[in-house]
């Protein structure tokens, strides 16, 4: 397959204003390295995530929420440098957006700052709306994250469906209004969504809330079957890649205990 080219500038928030307004799709995809940022970015995504879910499908971890500031701009410093093209976006970890304004601030510059991002995502209801606009206030984009919070799955019950429609609507135009670009719609009803992406002035971006936002993103992992555990139902894998590596791995251990590798040609000397 014959990968996009990449344009000759970087993806901006007026290209995801101006893509709503034409109708035309967004897309968004997670990475956490060099590699998956590099394929992210030739593939001609608009924008790429670096998740707090590192802490999932990196570590190992069973939630979001052990990912630290640190981890962030770490993962974030890499992929900024492997995607030229894409917006490129970095997760604010839990806590700090209940910090007050002036930490969040303060974490979302650092992210900024360290990781050569263009914009921070974070999670929030209509009571952050104040943490949103101080931080535009200081000249950082933000993308806010409603509906399924991964960081609240232990106040919310765990990872289902959110669907108090009132609540949903109150939140996303919250985080409009106080001057998130872009709002990331996450396990709400069609319906909802549907409502919400036609109310917002901003691009609406759904993981599991159906084919009428302005765009879609997925986990990387998940979106080429690389992901060891079951993955949502709202998920297409496009690739068997954990088959394939396996199935590598596999022959490669076979041919050394038969001492089939290394060959001749693998052979220095």
């Amino acid at each position: 397959m014959t990968l996009t080219p990449r344009p000759p500038r970087r993806v901006t928030v007026l290209d995801l204003a101006a893509a709503r307004a034409e109708g035309r799709p967004l897309t968004m995809v997670t990475a956490y390295d060099w590699p998956t940022g590099r394929l992210a970015d030739e593939s001609g995504v608009d924008c790429v995530l670096v998740g707090d879910s590192v802490a999932m499908v990196v570590a190992g971890r069973s939630s979001t929420i052990p990912a630290t500031l640190e981890q962030m701009v770490y993962h974030g410093e890499i992929v900024s440098r492997a995607a030229t093209r894409a917006m490129v976006v970095v997760d604010l970890p839990f806590p700090f957006q209940h910090l007050g304004v002036r930490t969040a601030v303060e974490a979302c510059a650092r992210i900024l700052k360290e990781t050569g991002c263009q914009a921070v995502k974070l999670e929030g209801t209509a009571g952050q709306a104040d943490v949103v606009a101080g931080i535009v206030a200081a000249g950082i984009p933000v993308m806010a994250h409603v509906g399924l919070r991964p960081q609240a799955v232990h106040q919310l019950g765990g990872y289902r469906m959110q669907r108090d429609e009132d609540q949903l609507m109150t939140d996303a135009r919250a985080a409009a209004a106080a001057g998130a670009f872009a709002v990331v719609l996450e396990c709400i009803p069609r319906a909802a969504a549907a409502a919400i992406t036609a109310a917002l002035p901003v691009p609406t971006i759904g993981i599991g809330a159906g084919p009428d936002c302005s765009g879609q993103v997925l986990v990387m992992h998940d979106l080429v079957g690389l992901s060891p555990d079951r993955v949502p139902r709202f998920v297409r894998a496009y690739a068997d890649v954990r088959g394939t590596i396996g199935s590598a791995l596999a022959r490669w251990r076979a041919d050394v205990e038969r001492r089939d590798f290394p060959g001749s040609d693998e052979t220095l000397g």
